[in-house]
């Protein structure tokens, strides 16, 4: 269950163990879940030799949590990983303004994924698709006759397509299993029937079946998110004449996103940064979500533009939206594996695949929100630098307390700011 209050008073104030406690409180989490955390998610010998191939080590990245984050009506604490500083504190922050008018309102299809087999050398493409759909109830009951937990709780195939692929080899006959995989990812569910299926279909083709693999680009799993933010939520100054004008930089900077691949790929990385954090800090398959939600949005318009939309309503306010696809599982695979992915996903406190969806789209609409503002007022510098700083101070030799008072001199700093410049100013501490 979500979390009663998302919101933490001098949350970044408070000591690591301080916020670990605090939402080892507020999720109610369980003795191991905090032990895994304070471990700093490293993984014993004997797991991570489960997870991979040729295991010699492990490595480590920070988890934080998004706070303020209220979706549907109720309370989420977000947990993400990276190793990017500023995109936890932007998430955290747009979702602070955006309380006025509820906050976040999500929408999610059913977890359908597509299993794809490409059928070559079919003598009469018409007829074999004539044959597909005649035998499609038998094709189905065929591929759910297996014991299988997800078609127990009323998942499996659903439905088969077919299509015609004009290809510089020839014509191909593709074939889509549909199924849907409940709580889970569905790799390899999917992957299973449609290898399971391919004698049947050869049969009915009289063609050869040669790839018989998932599509990660999971057109029928779309989550879809949008959110309002008044003018005096965004504003420096609490006024709505400076929020309007905010605004109106945001749809000028989101413009260039829609329309310039170049800008576009940036924008939509900051979006992918926050939706990939949490897919990595709840033991998702990030690279699936991100080929994905690239694929979908060149599909969707025809060409690469931004994954998100932004306008201004009558009444002035910034209304995003964004629709992005999310094969997202909370059963089986790393979320079952890794210590620290049970334990954010205990913190996040979804109950199904399709609400997890949910909230990711929300943390990235959310993010992709914070640049904007950031990129449209201070420029993206101000912020990132000031988070920044005690990586540069680090990187550049210091220690102890000399990372906090060279990481003030970094932050003061009003001019360029560059790594030789922090090792320099580091030898000027270290001489008195």
């Amino acid at each position: 269950m979500p979390v009663e209050n998302s919101r933490f008073k001098g949350f970044f104030r408070k000591s690591v163990e301080e916020r670990r406690q605090a939402i080892a409180d507020a999720a109610d989490l369980e003795p191991k879940h905090v032990e895994a955390l304070a471990r700093y998610g490293e993984l014993d010998e004997e797991a991570a030799n489960r997870m991979i191939e040729n295991v010699i080590g492990t490595m480590s990245l920070p988890v934080g949590v998004a706070t303020n984050f209220v979706i549907d009506g109720a309370h989420y604490i977000i947990p993400f990983c990276l190793e990017e500083s500023s995109v936890v504190a932007a998430a955290s922050n747009m979702a602070k303004r955006c309380l006025a008018k509820g906050g976040f309102r999500t929408n999610s299809d059913k977890p359908v994924m597509i299993g794809q087999l490409q059928v070559l050398e079919v003598p009469d493409l018409d007829g074999a698709e004539h044959a597909i759909a005649e035998a499609k109830e038998k094709l189905m009951a065929f591929c759910n006759d297996i014991p299988s937990r997800m078609i127990a709780l009323g998942g499996g195939c659903k439905d088969i397509e077919t299509r015609q692929l004009q290809t510089p080899m020839g014509t191909m006959l593709i074939v889509h299993l549909l199924v849907d995989c409940r709580d889970a990812m569905g790799a390899n569910a999917v992957n299973t029937m449609a290898e399971r299926i391919s004698p049947q279909i050869e049969a009915l083709t009289k063609g050869r079946v040669h790839l018989r693999i998932l599509s990660n680009l999971a057109a029928h799993r779309l989550a879809r998110v949008e959110a309002t933010f008044t003018p005096e939520e965004l504003s420096n100054d609490g006024t709505r004449e400076d929020g309007l004008n905010i605004i109106d930089g945001i749809l000028e900077a989101h413009v260039f996103a829609e329309e310039d691949p170049f800008r576009a790929a940036t924008h939509n990385k900051g979006i992918m940064n926050a939706i990939s954090s949490v897919a990595v800090a709840c033991g998702q398959d990030w690279r699936a979500i991100e080929a994905g939600s690239h694929a979908w949005t060149s599909l969707e318009h025809g060409r690469y533009t931004s994954m998100s939309t932004w306008v201004k309503d009558d009444d002035g306010n910034l209304v995003g939206t964004m629709e992005l696809p999310m094969a997202v599982g909370i059963v089986g695979g790393a979320s079952k594996v890794h210590p620290v992915a049970q334990a954010n996903l205990s913190i996040l406190g979804v109950e199904s695949a399709q609400e997890l969806a949910g909230v990711m789209v929300c943390a990235g609409l959310a993010q992709n929100l914070g640049a904007l503002r950031a990129l449209s007022t201070n420029g993206i510098q101000a912020g990132h630098m000031k988070l920044h700083s005690k990586n540069m101070a680090v990187s550049a030799g210091a220690i102890g307390e000399e990372i906090e008072l060279l990481s003030q001199r970094i932050q003061q700093h009003e001019g360029v700011r560059t790594q030789t410049m922090a090792e320099e100013w580091l030898n000027e501490l270290r001489q008195g």
